[in-house]
């Protein structure tokens, strides 16, 4: 069987979960890495048996080398823009970890870009590609809840609070170096959480039978820290003139990761969105029941698989549900209008 042949850029914890999806994949391969951090690159190398020459200190060196087809660009959101240009000039395919820009601005001229060139391009919305997401998108095209009315969808978990030894809560110091918290790497929850539950209500109102992709952000609800990014948000998107999706995200607030999906004859409800663990659908309405989905150890091994096939397919872009330049088009333009 074909391989595709991957190399990563940025060795962090996000990129460490990426590269162990590799275990479960067949028509895929982690040929290259690089890293600007001697140990991290050491530490990649031996854990993943990459070889030596295919090791790099130096970012486009990885780029350049021939025998990767497709880079992962897993470094913060900050760096997003510079690396993926430097990867379309050098015709290279590329997945960029989410979110694929920190504004609207930077992806309005990736798309400029990418116009008229046979270059992949893919935003890495993981859980996209993991089964339970089409059988959501089965169970709402077969009209098991009727016509789409609203959705809920959020992702928060409390990482500025810890408890005492009385148990009380207690608000932690600020490491203002730490991306989540650092304006200027991208940090806040809108942009490292709210681009999930953004990107699934593009999702779930493109099946709507009546829909121009106009779409309104309302109610905005921002928290901002004195680092300037935000902790506590959320916002209404009216799609159209008759669907609204509720989102929200937060690093004060432990939302979980539920979707509730709600038509006039019934409710879809999702344990867990973004991981599908467990992969637990219950339906209310004429029938009430569960659909329980098995799904593999690791979810990135289906973006891997699926995204490699495309590759070997020739195509441009993900598959149906993946992420499309157009698909990250829509997703950046109302997370810049939710946080601004």
């Amino acid at each position: 069987m074909k391989k595709v042949n991957w190399g990563i850029i940025g060795l962090g914890s996000i990129a460490l979960k990426f590269a162990s999806g590799f275990r479960d994949v067949k028509n895929a391969n982690l040929k290259g890495i690089s890293s600007k951090n001697l140990n991290k690159l050491n530490d990649f190398k031996k854990k993943f048996k990459i070889k030596e020459n295919f090791c790099f200190l130096d970012y486009e060196k990885l780029i350049d080398c021939e025998d990767i087809d497709i880079i992962y660009i897993a470094l913060p959101h900050s760096y997003h823009y510079e690396w993926i240009i430097k990867s379309i000039k050098k015709e290279k395919k590329i997945l960029v970890e989410k979110p694929a820009t920190i504004n609207f601005t930077q992806i309005k001229e990736i798309k400029n870009y990418l116009a008229g060139k046979n270059i992949f391009f893919a935003e890495g919305f993981m859980y996209r590609y993991h089964p339970q997401i089409l059988k959501i998108i089965d169970l709402i095209n077969t009209s098991t809840i009727g016509n789409l009315l609203s959705m809920e969808s959020y992702f928060g978990m409390n990482i500025l609070e810890k408890k005492n030894f009385l148990g009380i809560k207690k608000t932690k110091k600020i490491n203002e170096s730490n991306r989540l918290f650092n304006k200027g790497l991208g940090g806040g929850a809108i942009l490292d959480l709210g681009c999930y539950p953004v990107s699934f209500s593009v999702l779930i109102a493109s099946l709507l039978s009546k829909y121009n992709n106009e779409v309104k952000v309302q109610n905005k609800k921002n928290e901002f820290i004195k680092t300037g990014v935000d902790v506590d948000s959320y916002a209404e998107l009216i799609f159209g003139k008759n669907f609204i999706s509720y989102i929200g995200a937060s690093f004060k607030k432990d939302l979980g990761k539920k979707t509730k999906i709600i038509g006039d004859e019934g409710e879809i409800l999702i344990e867990d969105t973004w991981h599908g663990n467990p992969g637990i659908i219950n339906v209310t309405g004429k029938n009430n029941y569960s659909i329980k989905i098995d799904s593999k150890d690791n979810i990135f091994s289906y973006e891997i698989e699926i995204l490699s096939n495309c590759i070997l397919e020739n195509k441009k872009e993900p598959k149906y549900p993946g992420m499309t330049i157009s698909d990250t088009y829509k997703n950046m333009k109302i997370l810049d209008e939710w946080l601004n």
